[in-house]
């Protein structure tokens, strides 16, 4: 979503590097060229002039003036301030002393809310909570049937009296709910509440009728990311009408420009919460202002990548696999190797993946046309072999070979390529595992090249100085020292010819 931005910001870095001192003239430059980048990203004007004039204030002071790298004082400050105006530090959800903890959502139709609610129970099933989903969108049609599958796919209850399709009394089942999560012993409650197309004075009835019935302890306004500078205004409408403690944010993986994330937190102050990426329940992630900066200033996300690597790998699979890395290559097989292959997936897309390393905007165009669908025929082209073929690849001749293409529907050429590959692959994992850099001789774990295998090759001997008189305190010095090791000269030792026409005359 904030492709756009980060180019634009990164091109403007660019021409900051390599100067030693910024000039205002610079600072102006730099400070202009951020303005239209936010503004083209759609970002609110009241956000952008309060943005640009805490950045060119900063960037006038001591910090970047007396900085030995300006240019990355600056880039700091900008990375400061996104953070500020994306709210600071991260906001946890409040959770009630007494059991059950009600949470209402609220927002436009078309937002997202009722995926987010499944999304939300779902997460808050695998931090160790008892969910329940409350139906109180009865206004929409088959609004209760949809939440009903969601639950389901989630694994979480759902609460849903009435109907629905404008039968029914959306304050009623909410006040319902409360007892009924109290009698099964759930200690949370999300209550799905309906949305309207626009703002009118009904919604904004319905919704408070329902805030008041329940008490909730958070308010949560989904906001659509894609809708732009209305998410704002819609926002403020929001909160002056319901008021909400939390903002969530939907669609952040569309195509669209991401200025409302930068700018709902600071008109309303109230903080980004949660954030949705994707259509599959799991593409739901708590708002971190931080790794969002990072991510829109193209430094990656390592941290939420190792936290979603995580939740996908298993500590003990893990463990198993360092151990055949780290002993011989042939413990590790084309079954081990399908296994991992199924775990990454399990992150999701891999140019997404890619997304969150530092730099890689940089590849953008190259990392986007990267295919997925290829470990699909990795995968069945060795769901193809037989379990012999899997545990030692080296028995693949050319009729075995035929029959796994005919079997996975593909090309001899790629199960060949793929061999190739995982042979390739195997020896350099092989390799890192035991300490080795693979390509650097003399590491350890390396092999020394075909004149070396065993015994070591002797090293070569130290360049002599043509210098007589050097040459003679070289000698002396490595008689001395071959003296003191105890390694002493047989009586009749000799130098070399070549040796005695490089030493002075004998007086």
């Amino acid at each position: 979503m904030f492709e756009t931005l980060s180019d634009r910001l990164t091109a403007t870095f660019k021409n900051l590097r390599g100067k030693g001192r910024l000039s205002d003239a610079d600072i102006d430059a730099t400070a202009r060229e951020i303005r239209v980048a936010l503004l083209e990203a759609d970002v609110a004007l009241p956000v952008v002039r309060q943005f640009i004039s805490a950045v060119k204030e900063r960037a006038r002071g001591a910090e970047v003036h007396q900085a030995l790298n300006p240019a990355q004082q600056v880039i700091k400050i900008v990375n400061e301030e996104l953070i500020r105006i994306l709210g600071g530090e991260t906001r946890r959800l409040r959770f009630a002393k007494t059991p059950p903890t009600v949470i209402m959502l609220a927002g436009l139709q078309g937002s997202g809310k009722t995926t987010l609610a499944g999304k939300l129970a779902k997460w808050l099933k695998d931090q160790g909570h008892q969910p329940v989903l409350v139906a109180a969108d009865l206004q929409r049609p088959n609004a209760v049937q949809q939440l009903q599958v969601i639950g389901e796919r989630a694994g979480v209850p759902v609460f849903a009296p009435a109907p629905g399709n404008g039968v029914g009394d959306p304050v009623e089942v909410a006040r319902q709910s409360i007892e009924h999560a109290r009698a099964k012993l759930y200690d949370v409650v999300i209550v799905d509440t309906a949305g309207r197309l626009g703002i009118d004075e009904e919604m904004m009835k319905q919704a408070a009728d329902i805030r008041d019935a329940v008490r909730p302890d958070e308010i949560l306004f989904v906001v659509d990311a894609m809708i732009g500078q209305d998410a704002v205004t819609t926002a403020q409408a929001f909160l002056d009408g319901v008021g909400f403690d939390g903002v969530v944010l939907t669609k952040l993986d569309g195509d669209a420009r991401g200025g409302a994330a930068l700018s709902v937190a600071y008109v309303t102050g109230r903080q980004v919460m949660f954030a949705s990426n994707g259509e599959k329940l799991d593409d739901f992630d708590v708002f971190h202002p931080d790794r969002m900066a990072s991510r829109i200033l193209g430094m990656g996300d390592v941290l939420t990548l190792i936290e979603q690597a995580e939740k996908a790998f298993d500590a003990q699979q893990a463990e198993e696999m360092a151990r055949k890395l780290a002993g011989a290559e042939q413990d590790f097989t084309l079954e081990d190797f399908l296994q991992q292959m199924e775990q990454v997936r399990k992150l999701g897309s891999i140019s997404k993946l890619l997304g969150m390393l530092p730099g890689m905007n940089e590849i953008r165009d190259q990392i986007n046309q990267i295919d997925d669908r290829e470990l699909d025929r990795i995968a069945a082209i060795i769901k193809s072999m037989t379990p012999a073929e899997r545990r030692d690849p080296k028995i693949l001749n050319a009729s075995r070979r035929a029959r796994i293409a005919r079997g996975s529907g593909t090309q001899v050429s790629d199960v060949n390529q793929l061999v190739e590959r995982f042979f390739e692959a195997r020896k350099f994992m092989n390799q890192m595992a035991r300490g080795a850099m693979p390509g650097l001789p003399g590491m350890p774990g390396l092999g020394r090249g075909k004149k070396a295998k065993g015994k070591a090759k002797a090293k070569k001997a130290k360049a002599r100085s043509g210098n007589p008189a050097r040459r003679e305190a070289e000698i002396q010095a490595a008689l001395a020292r071959q003296a003191e090791a105890g390694q002493q000269l047989p009586a009749n030792f000799q130098l070399p010819k070549e040796f005695k026409d490089f030493l002075p005359p004998q007086g």
